[in-house]
């Protein structure tokens, strides 16, 4: 869109549309006149596009940080849920942890020889 008006300025003001033109003793002079404001038609263009590309950065910026908020929150809602859990994982742990180990090595230290199936 930006672009697009800048192309219509510029256009004007190779066609110098809109503005009357002095009497010019001289082709040069108008030919100076023209390039001049080509150039201003140029710079103004190049600023409408770069003010256009601040703005829509400026609203994809806040899009994205509205959007990954929700993002931060899930993850700190898994990460409460998960520390929950390993705590009761360890609480169970260390309730019957010595009765684990040594149903653990009562297996392993006792052997029952038994003949191979055939």
């Amino acid at each position: 869109m930006a672009e697009r008006d800048a192309q219509k300025i510029v256009q004007q003001a190779r066609e110098c549309k809109g503005t009357p033109d002095p009497p010019r003793s001289s082709t040069q002079l108008t030919h100076q006149d023209r390039t001049k404001r080509v150039k201003d038609a140029r710079n103004e263009a190049q600023k409408e596009i770069e003010d256009y590309k601040t703005e829509k950065e400026n609203e994809y910026q806040k899009f994205d940080k509205e959007h990954s908020s929700g993002n931060q929150k899930a993850e700190e809602d898994a990460k409460k849920e998960t520390d929950v859990k390993v705590k009761e994982i360890d609480d169970i742990g260390k309730k019957s942890g010595g009765k684990v180990v040594d149903q653990l090595l009562t297996a392993v230290t006792t052997a029952k020889p038994e003949p191979p199936r055939k």
